[in-house]
């Protein structure tokens, strides 16, 4: 997710949120998450 490790979280065939990770050090230091329907618009499920 824009350069970073990241998760799609899919529920019934819908994504329902995406995650990008900040990683230094071999561990996560920071994690964002995106939730809102309409911003979520622009991703599909494969």
């Amino acid at each position: 997710m824009n350069g970073q490790p990241g998760l799609v979280a899919v529920r019934d065939g819908v994504i329902v949120s995406v995650y990008a990770f900040q990683v230094a050090h071999g561990r996560i230091t920071h994690i964002w998450v995106v939730r809102n329907p309409d911003k979520l618009r622009s991703w599909t499920a494969a």
